[in-house]
């Protein structure tokens, strides 16, 4: 099955105007996100990397409008989605946008086929047995469509929760660690289709990764530590990228 473009790809997919995100409060406060800025162009792949407790995945989170952030604005495909209601929020992530949760977040009690489909009929769509099963395929489950979560792998379930992300054909995919739980030939998979979904139908990626190797694969690498973005490396090979990492490291 061929990407399908989305119905509208923006510019500018995803963008954070001087974002700061706290947790807790009083002598227990913690800032995960400081004064962030940046623009996921559509027809972009970035990668986010930094240590851990860097705020990589709360970045994730606020930009796909499923933390709330405690200052700055928030712009999903070119909405304002600061203070938006939680109804707006959910009618916009169903029609614009896709996740992919590193615990996955599958209905135990569904299908692979129907895990994939309930976005779509979430969204109002007419999900066909053929396209469901079509992106399936793409994954490499052509033989899992009957299978509940609990009858696969954890690699399995992750190509599951790409698939029923990429099914709404969103125009941007927010990705936390998306082939964490891959070996390394379905990993290949993985990353090929991502590249994919951002050369063939000009969608925006935007992933979490610890793996050099993944991060090797998009357009540029984003770098954060203690909630700020300190590096930024564009076409970058895995070495580099190991490399950056080190050194954030310590």
């Amino acid at each position: 099955m061929a990407i399908a473009t989305p119905p509208h790809p923006l510019r500018h997919s995803a963008e954070l105007h001087g974002v700061t995100k706290e947790f807790g409060s009083g002598t227990s406060r913690v800032r995960a996100l400081d004064d962030v800025s940046v623009t996921f162009p559509g027809g972009s792949w970035t990668a986010v990397m930094g240590p851990s407790g860097s705020g990589k995945s709360t970045l994730l989170h606020c930009a796909a409008g499923l933390d709330r952030v405690s200052s700055g604005r928030v712009l999903l495909a070119g909405k304002d989605i600061t203070a938006a209601s939680d109804g707006v929020l959910t009618a916009l992530r169903r029609r614009t946008m896709g996740f992919v949760f590193q615990n996955f977040n599958l209905i135990g009690s569904l299908t692979a086929e129907q895990n994939v489909a309930l976005p779509l009929k979430l969204a109002g769509s007419r999900a066909s047995r053929q396209d469901v099963h079509a992106v399936l395929t793409e994954v490499g489950l052509a033989d899992r469509v009957r299978h509940r979560p609990r009858e696969l792998s954890g690699g399995q379930q992750q190509r599951v929760a790409l698939a029923r992300a990429m099914a709404t054909r969103p125009a941007v995919l927010f990705a936390d660690e998306p082939t964490g739980a891959l070996d390394s030939s379905s990993a290949r998979t993985v990353l090929g289709l991502l590249r994919r979904m951002v050369d063939e139908a000009g969608q925006c990626i935007v992933m979490v990764t610890h793996d050099p190797g993944a991060a090797a694969k998009a357009d540029a690498v984003l770098f954060l530590s203690d909630g700020r973005i300190v590096d930024r490396i564009v076409r970058p090979s895995a070495l580099e990228v190991a490399d950056r990492l080190a050194r954030l490291e310590g």
